[in-house]
């Protein structure tokens, strides 16, 4: 006989929705809660569904066009070797013929024997085509395109060691100067090479992206690896005058024929008694030096009045060599504690310009320069050795105190003391020496 214990039994889980009974038992729970939520939803039809887009991944080959044209397209291995042998048509359009016959299986003597096509005339064909196609692909100009419809193998073979871009400004230059076979030879090579000829003399006078400055570079490079005077080097000389294109080039071109002008020669002798030493900043220089200086910089661009507010003391001190200065500035430069910069106690300031040639009295070279100037001597001396950083109508330049004194100006922004010119692996001219701190 069985019996139950109410006492005995006890629910273990008791859900918020179960009622407990008197005797303590409990029902089934309710499911349900007891104010239920009305529960909207919307159905979309299949119908509204869009898929995602289906990508197709396979992409079948497609061969590059043929350069044959198609009116020789259809045409076998005889009627290519009568195209050729006849000379039918242009040679642009005849020339592709030669590569197909060589991917029949034809060779370049076989060739020769059934069309009178030599091998080297077949490879200058051919070449030809190639630069005339990418002067075409480059949308050089029709006229451009047209002038080497006739007879044109031979020169577009010439310039093919240049890019497309290259290309098309030899093209130019060479329909028109009307050069020969020989001189689109030396005209592609003095472009090919005047890059390689970095650091040479007279280098910087010449503009690259000029075809005739290059050509005129190379005859002015040639000219000097003869004695002076003499025939041949006249001769190289005048030629490159001739073909030169940039007033800069002439300019060197001249020098060397004829000799310095009054003028040229007056401001080469100025240059020669400038105080202000040029240095080129080397790689590493700055942490291989046993004391560096640390001055406030200001860009050319921002005005007089940045120089102005720039601060004029600062020192370092304590045992790590920490910089104080008297107010807050945002931008520093570290160099190497060369004389000219560490005799500049109080007021040294450096001014970055991005083209010297717009503040250099002298030669530039078309970069970045830094000026470092003492505003403490802002009255202008009569000296020809000394130059001091002014405003003019063109923006801040140097220039030399003989020159301020004869206008009437007293004073100016300061006195320059150095100028550096950043790091570059390539260039050591503008190294300084030991002479230039005296």
């Amino acid at each position: 006989m069985l019996s139950l214990t109410a006492a005995t039994l006890k629910p273990s889980i008791l859900s918020p929705f179960t009622k407990p009974k008197p005797n303590g038992l409990s029902p089934h729970p309710n499911t349900r809660p007891v104010n239920p939520k009305p529960i909207s939803a919307s159905l979309i039809p299949a119908s509204n569904r869009q898929a995602p887009p289906k990508q197709n991944l396979y992409q079948p080959f497609r061969p590059p066009p043929s350069p044959i044209p198609p009116k020789f397209r259809s045409l076998d291995p005889a009627g290519k070797i009568e195209v050729l042998a006849d000379r039918m048509g242009l040679w642009f359009e005849y020339a592709p013929l030669i590569s197909s016959l060589y991917a029949e299986g034809f060779t370049p003597p076989t060739i020769e024997e059934l069309t009178g096509i030599s091998g080297v005339e077949q490879n200058c064909l051919i070449v030809g085509a190639q630069v005339r196609d990418s002067l075409v692909q480059s949308r050089a100009e029709p006229d451009l395109i047209a002038a080497f419809e006739t007879g044109g193998s031979e020169l577009l073979y010439e310039i093919r060691r240049l890019s497309a871009v290259q290309r098309v400004a030899a093209a130019e230059y060479i329909v028109e100067r009307r050069l020969d076979t020989k001189g689109a030879r030396d005209l592609a090579g003095a472009i090919k090479d005047y890059p390689h000829r970095r650091g040479d003399k007279g280098w910087e006078e010449f503009d690259y992206y000029l075809p005739g400055d290059c050509l005129s570079f190379m005859l002015y490079r040639k000219s000097r690896e003869h004695r002076s005077p003499s025939e041949i080097r006249t001769t190289l000389l005048e030629q490159a005058l001739e073909v030169a294109v940039t007033e800069r080039a002439k300019k060197a071109v001249g020098r060397e024929l004829y000799g310095y002008s009054d003028e040229e020669r007056a401001k080469e002798e100025a240059v020669k008694i400038i105080r202000v030493p040029v240095v080129r900043l080397k790689f590493g220089e700055v942490a291989g030096a046993s004391s560096v200086v640390v001055l406030p910089v200001c860009e050319a661009e921002e005005g007089v009045g940045k120089i102005e507010e720039a601060p004029m003391e600062f020192e370092s001190g304590g045992e790590f060599g920490v910089v104080e200065a008297e107010r807050e500035w945002r931008r520093w430069v570290v160099l190497p504690g060369w004389d000219p910069v560490v005799a500049v106690r109080r007021g040294g300031v450096a001014v970055s310009f991005r083209d010297d040639r717009k503040v250099l009295p002298w030669n530039g070279k078309g970069e970045a320069v830094m000026v470092v100037m003492d505003r403490e001597k802002k009255r202008v001396e009569a000296d020809d050795g000394y130059y001091y950083l002014v405003v003019g109508g063109d923006g801040m330049k140097l220039e030399r105190g003989s020159v301020l004194k004869e206008r009437g100006v007293e004073e100016c922004l300061g006195m320059v003391v150095l100028v550096v010119r950043p790091p570059r692996d390539d260039d050591d001219e503008w190294q300084i020496n030991d002479e230039d701190w005296d």
